[in-house]
C-alpha cells in the first residue's frame, strides 16, 4: 500500500499590505521526494501523525512527494498570487506523476489559503491531484481557523481539521486521517461527510477552544464521536481572509452512514448559530487597555500577558508606544524591524548605549515609529529547542535578534519578523528573567494560552488599530455572503 503525502498551507490575510510571491515560497523553502515527510526536529504535525498511523501496519509505505515549508515575508502574506499557486499545485503533480502506482492521497493543508483569481485553492488542488491519480482516495487535513464549503467535500474523500487552538493536536489529527485511508484503501471503511456553513464569521481572538462559546462546541463534537460519528470537525474560520467561503464550517465524517453524519452536522450548525453572539465582545484600545494593564500591576495583579492579538506584521508599535508613555516598569515588548537590526548588527556591539527608532514601517495601520533608547543587551543570532505545549521539541533559529534594555527592567526585541513566542523560551536565549517580569506584549490571539496562562495572572488582550481587528466591521469586505453573522449585507445597520 503505497500512500502519497504533501503539505502546501498558508494561512492568507487579505487585508495585509503585501502579496505573497512564488519568490517568497522558494526563498521559504521547498522539501522534495522522502525529505519531505522528514521530521525529525520538528516537533509534532499531521505528518508526524500520518507516520505514526502507517508505522503500524507492516505494508503501508507513505511516498513523501513535496513539503512547502511557508512564505519568507516579514509579517502575514497577503493574497497569494496565481503563479504561485499555479507553480507549487503543478509540482505537487508532477511529483505524483513521476511516484508510481498510488494507492491514496493525504494532503496536509491550512484551509484558509487566499489566491488571486482561485475562490477556493485547497478545493481546487484537490480537483488537480484527482485528474492525476484517479479514483482512489484523497484525504485532508485543515487547520482549526480553515474557510472551507462543499466545494472541498465534493473534491476529496474525507476532511479532517483541528479541534484545539492553540494548536495541540496536529499530530492526533494526523493519525486520525492515516488511520481513516488506510481502513479506506483496505475496504474496511467507506467514508460518507456532510458538510454545513453555519454562516457565522468571528475574529481569531474569541476561538480558544478550552473556553466558552467555542469549548461547548468541541465537547458537542466530542459526544458525536463517542456515539457513531468517525470525526466531527468545526472550524470557526478565519476572519481576515476576504474570500467567498469564509466564516465557520463544519465537516463530519462517517462510516456509510450519511444519516448519521448529516444529523452530526445539522445539529453542529445549529449550535455554533446560537452562539452566534457570544463569539464576539468589544476589546479595549491601546491607550486604554495599557492603562488597565498599569493599574493592575499597581494593585498587585501580575504578571499580565498583553495579547496585542492584531498585529500581523510585526512592526506594530502601539502598545510599546503606550508603555512607555504611561510609565510602565518591568515590562517586554517586540518590534520587528530588519533595516535597524542591520544597523545595529554593522555598526554596534553588546554594551553599547543606543538611540533608535523602530517599527511603523511596513504599513500606517501599525502605528507611528517609536524611538527608543537603552544599552544593547543581546545582538546575534538565536537558537533553542522549544519546551513549551506548541512545538515541543522543535528546534528554533533565527538569524539575528536584538534586545535592548531601556532602564527599569523594560525590555524592547528588534527581530527581523514578526516575533510571536508561544513559550518563554523565546526570551530566555536572550538572557532576560521572565519571571521578573510584570507585563510582557506577545503578538498573539490565542496559541500563546498553552502556555502563558500558566505563567501569567492574566492574559490581557487589547484591540490597537491592526490589519486583523476584533472588531470585524472596521475592515471592507467584498467577497463575503451577503447572510455572513454578523457583518454580511444582510445584518449591517442602516
Amino acid at each position: 500500500m503505497r500512500i502519497a503525502v504533501a503539505s502546501f498551507s498558508h494561512e492568507t490575510c487579505t487585508f495585509c499590505p503585501n502579496i505573497t510571491t512564488l519568490q517568497d515560497w522558494d526563498r521559504g523553502g521547498m522539501l522534495y521526494g522522502n525529505d519531505a515527510i522528514k521530521t525529525e526536529g520538528e516537533g509534532q504535525s499531521y505528518i508526524t501523525g500520518y507516520k505514526e498511523a502507517a508505522a503500524k501496519e507492516k505494508d503501508v509505505e507513505l511516498v513523501g512527494i513535496l513539503r512547502a515549508r511557508g512564505p519568507a515575508t516579514v509579517g502575514m502574506g497577503s493574497w497569494l498570487t496565481t503563479e504561485a499557486f499555479d507553480v507549487i499545485a503543478d509540482r505537487i503533480c508532477d511529483g505524483l506523476k513521476k511516484a508510481g502506482k498510488l494507492d491514496g492521497v493525504l494532503l496536509a493543508l491550512h484551509g484558509a489559503m487566499a489566491v488571486t483569481g482561485v475562490p477556493r485553492p485547497e478545493a481546487e488542488l484537490c480537483r488537480r491531484v484527482r485528474k492525476v491519480v484517479g479514483r482512489v482516495p484523497i484525504m485532508v487535513t485543515l487547520d482549526l481557523h480553515a474557510n472551507e464549503d462543499i466545494e472541498l467535500a465534493h473534491a476529496a474523500d474525507g476532511v479532517f481539521i483541528l479541534k484545539t487552538y492553540p494548536h495541540l493536536d496536529g499530530h492526533q489529527i494526523g493519525i486520525i486521517a492515516g488511520e481513516c485511508m488506510i481502513k479506506t484503501i483496505r475496504g474496511e471503511f467507506k467514508p460518507t461527510m456532510a458538510v454545513r456553513k453555519p454562516g457565522v464569521i468571528s475574529a481569531s481572538v474569541y476561538q480558544a477552544s478550552e473556553y466558552y462559546p467555542m469549548k461547548k462546541v468541541y465537547d458537542r463534537c466530542k459526544w458525536w464521536e463517542k456515539n457513531g460519528v468517525y470525526c466531527a470537525s468545526v472550524a470557526p474560520g478565519f476572519a481576515y481572509s476576504d474570500v467567498p467561503d469564509v466564516g465557520a464550517s463544519v465537516f463530519v465524517v462517517a462510516n456509510n452512514n450519511h444519516s448519521l453524519a448529516e444529523e452530526a452536522a445539522q445539529d453542529l450548525s445549529d449550535l455554533i448559530w446560537a452562539l452566534r453572539d457570544d463569539l464576539t465582545r468589544p476589546l479595549p484600545k491601546a491607550k486604554e487597555g495599557v492603562a488597565n494593564v498599569v493599574k493592575m500591576v499597581s494593585q498587585g495583579i501580575k504578571p499580565i500577558v498583553i495579547a496585542y492579538h492584531d498585529d500581523r506584521l510585526g512592526d506594530g508599535t502601539h502598545i510599546v508606544k503606550e508603555l512607555i508613555e504611561q510609565g510602565a516598569k518591568n515590562f517586554l515588548a517586540s518590534v520587528a524591524d530588519p533595516k535597524v537590526l542591520t544597523m545595529l548588527e554593522e555598526k554596534h556591539k553588546v554594551g553599547d548605549t543606543v538611540t533608535v527608532t523602530i517599527g511603523g514601517w511596513v504599513h500606517p495601520i501599525s502605528g507611528a515609529p517609536v524611538t527608543i533608547a537603552g544599552k544593547i543587551e543581546y545582538l546575534g543570532p538565536t537558537e533553542w529547542v522549544e519546551t513549551g505545549p506548541m512545538g515541543r521539541g522543535a528546534h528554533r533559529r533565527e538569524r539575528l535578534v536584538a534586545s535592548v534594555n531601556l532602564g527599569n527592567n523594560n525590555h524592547v526585541i528588534i527581530s527581523e519578523r514578526l516575533r510571536a513566542p508561544t513559550s518563554a523560551d523565546a526570551f530566555k536565549v536572550l538572557g532576560i528573567d521572565v519571571d521578573s517580569l510584570d507585563i510582557v506584549e506577545i503578538k498573539q490571539r490565542v496559541h500563546h494560552k498553552a502556555y502563558w496562562d500558566t505563567w501569567s495572572k492574566v492574559d490581557y488582550p487589547i484591540d490597537p488599530p491592526g490589519t486583523t481587528p476584533a472588531d470585524l466591521s472596521t475592515l471592507h469586505y467584498e467577497n463575503i455572503p451577503w447572510n455572513l453573522y454578523p457583518i454580511g449585507k444582510k445584518w449591517r445597520k442602516k
